[in-house]
């Protein structure tokens, strides 16, 4: 599992900022990415991902790959989205477990819709009530990790040759000063 995350994760951030592009335009399309990604609606992130790195002029590949691994995020954060907009927004409970859910939903999708869309409305509300606080807390977490990452990934820079004698053998490069033109002619 931590190669996999190494492999699909790690590698291609590292290869983005190796790239040009910046830490924090990096750290910035991980947080809009699992934001998005969390959304109690299975089917709707892909959609809802490329518009937001067209929109925010993301990187659509990390977006995407964010996306993707976030998945059993998105399943893990469905029932606990339905309770938060029920307790938020008020109506009825939903009284299945998630296997319930999941079965019911596969197999009578047209009642499932009918009987759910409100508590899915709901849960939708408080979804975009806290993905702000999830981007937020990815971004900040994330930014300064990518930024020591890119820190340490730069070329070394030239070291600086003190001024002085050169060598024996060497060449040496002499200063000359710039010639002002007048404006009189």
């Amino acid at each position: 599992m931590i190669e996999l995350l190494r492999r699909r994760l790690v590698r291609p951030i590292l290869e983005q900022l190796t790239q040009g592009l910046s830490p924090d335009a990096i750290a910035l399309t991980i947080a809009i990415g699992l934001a998005i990604a969390v959304i109690p609606v299975v089917g709707t992130t892909t959609i809802l991902c490329t518009a937001a790195a067209i929109v925010l002029r993301l990187n659509q590949p990390l977006i995407q790959t964010i996306n993707y691994l976030s998945f059993p995020l998105q399943l893990a954060f469905i029932l606990p989205y339905l309770k938060l907009g029920r307790l938020l927004f008020g109506g009825p409970a939903v009284r299945m477990s998630a296997e319930e859910l999941a079965a019911f939903v596969t197999s009578r999708p047209g009642e499932a819709i009918e009987a759910l869309w409100r508590v899915t409305l709901q849960a939708v509300g408080a979804w975009a009530l806290t993905a702000p606080l999830i981007g937020a807390a990815v971004y900040f977490a994330v930014r300064p990790a990518l930024r020591a990452a890119a820190r340490r990934l730069r070329p070394a820079r030239a070291t600086v040759v003190p001024p002085g004698p050169a060598p024996a053998g060497e060449l040496s490069t002499v200063p000359v000063p710039a010639v002002e033109e007048s404006d009189a002619r």
